[in-house]
C-alpha cells in the first residue's frame, strides 16, 4: 500500500515509518523541517517537506494514497499567544479537506484518553473536535480513532522536580491509577490497522500497563536510585499556579489542570476502562524506567 504517515521523526511516527517500510509499504513522511529530508529517505520512506497549515500541500500528498496517519503535532504550551484548540481544530479541518479531496479511503487518526469527552478533559478536548471532524467526513472513508492514555515520556516533564525536591506532586498522583502507554507500542498498533481491512469508524484505545502514580514513582525512583521517591497529590489551584509561574500560557495551564484532574477523579479513563484493549502493549514501566534514568543521569 501507499501509506502517508505525519508527524515527521517523531516519538511515534519513526517506528511507524520503520515498521510500515519493514512490510513493504510504500511510505511517505510529512515533515515541516528540511533537515528531516535524509534521516527520512534514510528509513526508505520519501519526505515531503511543508507545512500541515497548507491545504493544498497536503491533498497533492495525500492524492493516490491508500491511507493516511494523522496527527496533531504539539504545540508550544508556553507561548503565550497560542490558541491551542483553534490550533487543534484547524489543523483537523485541513486533514478533512485534504482527505475529502484526494480520494484516500483508509484513515488511521492519533487521538487521546479523554477524546469522549466534549468537556472536563482541559486541553484534549481539541482531540473531541478533531474526531468530531473526521466523523465529519463521507462514510465510504473508512476511519480509526487511535486513543493512547498518559504517554511514559510525560514524566520526564517531574525531573527537575525530583533532583530539586525529591518527590512528584501534582493534582493527581499517590493511589491514583493510570494507564501508561509506550510510543512503540502505539506505532505497533497504528500498523495493526492500516494492515486490517475495514469499513466505517471505531475507536481503540492502546496502553502498555495500569499503574497506581505511587508504584510509578516506586519504579522510577529505584532505577534512579532514590527507592523511596514519593508521588503527592496537591491542588488544581497550586497545580496551575506552579505551571504560570513556570511561565505556561493561562489557558493552556487551567486546560492541563483540568485534564489532570479528570485523571485524579476517573472521568478520563471512565471510556477506556468501558472499551479496555484486549491486548496489552508490551514496553512496561520498568523498560522506560531506564531510559528515564539514563537521561536523569546526563542531566544531573
Amino acid at each position: 500500500m501507499k501509506i502517508i504517515v505525519t508527524g515527521s521523526l517523531g516519538h511515534i511516527s519513526q517506528p511507524l515509518t520503520q515498521q510500515l517500510v519493514q512490510k513493504g509499504h510504500t511510505v511517505t513522511v510529512i515533515s515541516s523541517n528540511p533537515e528531516k529530508q535524509n534521516p527520512i529517505q534514510e528509513l526508505g520512506a520519501t519526505a515531503a517537506i511543508g507545512s500541515l497549515e497548507d491545504v493544498n500541500f497536503l491533498t497533492a500528498i495525500f492524492t493516490g494514497a491508500d491511507a493516511v496517519y494523522t496527527m496533531v503535532p504539539p504545540n508550544n504550551y508556553f507561548d503565550h499567544s497560542l490558541d491551542l484548540i483553534a490550533y487543534y481544530c484547524r489543523l483537523g479541518q485541513n486533514y478533512a479537506q485534504a482527505i475529502g479531496q484526494s480520494g484516500v479511503k483508509r484513515v488511521v487518526n492519533l487521538s487521546s484518553i479523554g477524546a469522549h469527552l466534549e468537556k472536563g478533559n482541559g486541553i484534549l478536548v481539541g482531540a473531541n473536535k478533531v474526531e468530531h471532524i473526521l466523523n465529519g467526513l463521507p462514510s465510504h472513508i473508512a476511519i480509526t480513532h487511535l486513543r493512547p492514555t498518559s504517554f511514559y515520556y510525560n514524566l520526564y516533564g517531574y525531573a527537575d522536580m525530583i533532583k530539586n525536591q525529591g518527590l512528584i506532586a501534582a493534582n493527581y498522583g499517590a493511589e491514583d491509577v493510570v494507564p501508561w502507554v509506550a510510543p512503540q507500542d502505539i506505532a505497533d498498533a497504528i500498523a495493526q490497522e492500516l494492515d486490517k481491512p475495514f469499513t466505517g469508524r471505531k475507536v481503540r484505545y492502546v496502553a502498555s500497563e495500569e499503574l497506581s502514580c505511587a508504584e510509578t514513582a516506586r519504579i522510577l525512583g529505584q532505577a534512579i536510585g532514590k527507592p523511596d521517591l514519593p508521588w503527592h497529590i496537591i491542588t488544581n489551584e497550586q497545580m496551575q499556579s506552579g505551571l504560570i509561574a513556570a511561565g505556561m500560557n493561562p489557558k493552556i495551564a487551567a486546560g492541563l489542570v483540568e485534564m489532570y484532574a479528570g485523571l485524579h477523579s476517573g472521568l478520563l479513563a471512565q471510556d477506556y476502562y468501558a472499551n479496555r484493549p484486549t491486548v496489552i502493549g508490551r514496553v512496561k514501566l520498568r523498560e522506560f524506567a531506564k531510559e528515564f534514568a539514563s537521561v536523569y543521569g546526563q542531566n544531573s
